[in-house]
């Protein structure tokens, strides 16, 4: 190892070297409680958002409801403790228990219609 490439390897230890001296020098005055605070603080700009993608991950995977549409049968996904539209027909829907169920407004009645053969109504 030659001595120029001792000095360009020290070349790049510089800023590295420099950062760590001042480190030194203010944990020695007594203000190794400021060091301490900037390590944490850059410790959590690096943590938050690794935690933050894990975390949204979780809350969509508990959230996020593929089920088919009651009245067409379209096949779509939405948010638990929604309300949303179906693309296909546009029916009103509500996400409830982790399937679509129409949306009703209050005071309407909901039936549903039952095919009679017309040979049973002769007898």
């Amino acid at each position: 190892m030659s001595f120029k490439s001792f000095q360009l390897n020290l070349l790049n230890l510089r800023p590295w070297l420099t950062l760590l001296a001042v480190g030194w020098l203010l944990a020695s005055l007594g203000l190794g409680w400021l060091v301490n605070s900037l390590l944490i603080i850059v410790g959590l700009l690096f943590l938050a958002p690794i935690v933050a993608f894990f975390g949204f991950r979780w809350w969509l995977q508990r959230n996020l409801v593929a089920d088919q549409c009651p009245v067409c049968g379209y096949e779509f996904t939405g948010l638990n403790d929604s309300q949303l539209q179906c693309p296909s027909c546009g029916e009103s829907l509500l996400v409830q228990n982790s399937h679509f169920q129409r949306f009703t407004p209050e005071g309407t009645i909901d039936v549903t219609a039952i095919e009679v053969p017309a040979k049973s109504l002769e007898d």
